[in-house]
């Protein structure tokens, strides 16, 4: 098999992840652990020197400067060298890591900090006391076995098909801040359409809020953990008009900026339909799958411009949400889709084995009840862990609307009773319980995917209709593609053009007389290319779009317009 390697535009401005890395809880104490550091790989109880790695790129990935496979039997350590600036001298300091997949230990100065299990959630510890003056060694070891109880996402070793390169190590951001003695742990928005509710962890007693308005600054000082404010003349967050109110939050010594939006998202039944609505109005959904994956870093774009670029780049063809499909990605994604308007539909990330004929076989041609999957205690507490994890750490980002619990049957136990969780724990979004089949009782939406046969769909009046995934058209560009034997897609195209005429008659014939029926929402698959698969619409390197802008701002015009009469209706 022959693979090709390709590089991303992103990458000739330099491979940079400096940026910081919350824009929700900004400091001004910041120094970014990114860049070069040394790398071992240990198998077998012998240790080996691979040489310099750069992070936060997966080591697998060509960018990181290392590109080998790693397998279940060996363990990373990764050893970085820093001094403290001289700013750094608030009272404490803390060690951020985004991601690590998929369990590390952490080591300063040769004493053990802390650990954490798990690979797409961020972690810190506090290392105040174990910092010392001049150069200090962080080690930090990973192993990843690609458990299956743990959340894994579409990583498999043997990769192909719809399975990708698996990755392992750090493929986040790691950077510190120095804090006060007494400092903001963390700050919840919860918003309506005219006023913000600020709940604040830590801090001293006494607190300020500044908010940032066209027109006006709202101050507000406050004593205890929250403060609601009314906003004059309020703006509303859509991805039409993504309107963002910026703050500064300060507490003692202690100063934090951030942001947060006003957004509603809800359903709600007009005659004997139900739709999802935004800000109160019924809204449709036009979306795009996105695995989130470069041919650069794997899991990890060579900058965040990468995150930009398809946010932008799917905003140009008309498009206004992303299925973020079994991923979880840095902050900084989710902040861009704020800034520039883009929904996020976000999946929680499966755990469990995926069975073939279970799980998409025998549903795919109609066998979608009656079957049950099972899960350890164990692979329950650490999905429902991470879940929780996951809400609470999206939960003041107004770019996502909607989470997905269980994709297809994959993974998929106790549904009922993790919707009832979930939902409880955040009621302010839509819960998809069960996307494709395998559907119980409770969900806020009936979710469905249709690829080989014709989208004949209509709602009913109790659940809003979401087709959720369709499509997977394949077109393979000569020059931009990963596997230069193999291919996969679901319907193949010859040619860009016959692409285009393809997508086109899938709406018209297909998608947009389902409005009528009451169709709310759809997720084309998908956003790029992804090594063997070749159904993007742009391609794996983001080096060419495959579609024409014009006519996909034109079919974004129908669906608006075919849904625009269905509300009137």
């Amino acid at each position: 098999m022959r693979i090709c390697e390709l590089s991303t535009p992103f990458e000739k401005d330099g491979c940079d992840w400096t940026e910081y890395p919350r824009p929700q809880m900004k400091r001004d104490s910041y120094l970014s652990l990114c860049g070069k550091w040394e790398l071992s790989v240990m198998k077998k109880c012998e240790s080996t020197k691979l040489g310099e790695i750069t992070v936060p790129y997966p080591p697998e990935s060509r960018i990181s400067g290392i590109n080998r496979k790693t397998s279940k039997n060996e363990s990373y350590s990764y050893y970085k060298k820093f001094t403290l600036p001289e700013n750094f001298n608030k009272g404490r300091i803390l060690l951020h890591f985004g991601a690590v997949d998929q369990f590390a230990i952490v080591y300063l100065n040769e004493r053990v900090i802390g650990a954490h299990n798990g690979g797409y959630l961020p972690f810190t510890f506090e290392i105040t006391d174990l910092v010392k003056d001049g150069e200090n060694l962080l080690e930090v070891e990973t192993v990843d076995k690609l458990d299956t109880d743990y959340p894994y996402g579409k990583q498999r070793y043997k990769r192909g098909g719809m399975w990708y390169t698996p990755i392992s190590g750090i493929w986040q951001a790691v950077w510190l801040e120095s804090v006060p003695e007494s400092y903001i742990r963390d700050i919840r928005m919860d918003v309506c359409l005219d006023k913000v509710t600020i709940e604040v962890s830590g801090g001293e007693e006494e607190k300020t809020v500044l908010i940032h308005t066209e027109k006006v600054d709202i101050a507000r000082s406050f004593k205890g953990k929250s403060c609601e404010i009314e906003i004059p003349e309020p703006k509303l967050w859509t991805p039409e008009e993504p309107y963002l109110y910026s703050f500064t939050l300060s507490s003692g010594e202690d100063r934090v900026e951030s942001y947060f939006a006003l957004r509603t998202i809800g359903t709600e039944q007009i005659g004997d339909r139900s739709y999802i609505c935004l800000n109160g109005k019924p809204y449709f959904f036009h979306g795009v799958l996105d695995q989130g994956y470069f041919s650069d870093g794997i899991y990890t774009p060579a900058s965040p411009k990468g995150y930009e670029y398809d946010i932008l780049t799917m905003k140009k063809l008309g498009f206004n949400m992303l299925r973020k499909h079994i991923k979880i990605e840095p902050e900084l994604f989710y902040y861009y889709c704020d800034k520039y308007g883009m929904i996020v539909f976000q999946d929680m990330v499966n755990s469990g084995k995926y069975n073939f004929l279970i799980d998409t076989a025998l549903p795919t041609i109609g066998l979608r009840k009656g079957i049950k999957h099972k899960a350890s205690k164990r692979r329950r507490a650490l999905f429902e862990r991470m879940a929780e994890e996951t809400v609470k750490l999206l939960y003041n980002h107004p770019s996502v609307c909607y989470y997905t619990i269980f994709n297809e049957g994959w993974g998929q136990y106790d549904a009922d009773r993790i919707y009832l969780k979930l939902k409880n724990l955040d009621a302010t979004r839509i819960w998809d319980a069960t996307s494709g089949w395998f559907k119980e009782k409770f969900s806020d939406v009936d979710s469905e995917h249709i690829y080989f046969k014709k989208a004949e769909l209509t709602s009913r009046a109790e659940r809003p209709l979401v087709l959720s995934e369709f499509g997977g058209y394949s077109c393979k560009i000569e020059g931009h593609s990963f596997n230069l034997d193999k291919n996969y897609g679901y319907k193949t195209f010859a040619s860009e053009k016959e692409l285009c005429e393809g997508i086109k008659t899938l709406y018209i014939d297909e998608i947009i007389p389902a409005i009528k029926n009451g169709l709310c929402a759809c997720v084309l698959t998908q956003l790029s290319d992804v090594e063997d698969e070749t159904n993007g619409l742009v391609t794996y390197d983001r080096q060419v779009i495959k579609t024409d802008e014009k006519l996909m701002q034109e079919i974004s015009s129908e669906l608006r317009k075919a849904f625009e009469e269905a509300i009137i209706r």
